[in-house]
């Protein structure tokens, strides 16, 4: 790929984390983005950095193999994203956070492991899909890569319990907008807790699901 191509893919990782950072889905030194380049490697936030403060010429470039060949050291939760590239060829961004919604979510008794949060809204369906569970490990466990591999390649939106959500798009905008929508349905999930509602019925997800594939 070009130097301009590579530049530009910077520049978009670093504006999408300063965005997620400032509306408060990610806090501190938590969350990790990465994204596929056209040579089949990858750029990724560095270990221990804030998404609000990234450096363009700093962040970690790992080749097709996933070794690092520049920049800072990659997150350490980088296998969590490699495995998602692995499982899923068409994905060309991952985003992790730890937004609190979904990480509260991932807390709570009883899940679905299939399936964590209901239909509520369209826009759930569309973006989010079924959101599988994955058992707790310790993050950057290997453990933990794979459980999420063999969640991966049935499932592009993944809750990782008392951790936080993970999830692959085509582009880093497809991406961001779904781990959004995961954390807005999930704070709904929350505020209608003790409520009766009337979630999206097995018919209108299949319809939601024809006209707008996930």
């Amino acid at each position: 790929m070009s130097a301009a191509d590579e530049t530009r893919a910077r520049d978009a990782i670093v504006s999408v984390a300063a965005s997620l950072f400032t509306r408060g889905l990610t806090h501190g030194s938590t969350g990790n983005i990465s994204q596929r380049l056209a040579d089949g490697g990858w750029l990724m936030t560095p270990t221990g950095s804030s998404l609000g403060t990234l450096d363009p010429a700093r962040l970690s470039r790992l080749d097709a193999q996933g070794r690092h060949i520049a920049g800072d050291a990659p997150t350490k939760e980088s296998v969590l994203h490699t495995v998602m590239y692995d499982r899923r060829p068409e994905t060309g961004a991952v985003v992790h956070l730890h937004s609190t919604y979904a990480v509260a979510v991932s807390c709570l008794h009883g899940l679905d492991p299939a399936n964590v949060l209901p239909p509520i809204t369209a826009y759930a369906v569309m973006r989010v899909g079924a959101l599988a569970l994955a058992p707790y490990f310790p993050p950057g466990d290997a453990a933990l890569a794979t459980a999420v591999a063999a969640l991966a390649s049935r499932h592009h939106a993944i809750l990782l319990a008392n951790h936080g959500p993970v999830v692959a798009g085509r582009t880093l905008t497809a991406a961001a907008d779904a781990i959004e929508e995961l954390e807005e349905t999930a704070r709904l999930h929350l505020l209608l807790r003790g409520h009766a509602i009337n979630p999206l019925t097995p018919a209108q997800v299949a319809e939601v699901q024809r006209r707008f594939p996930v």
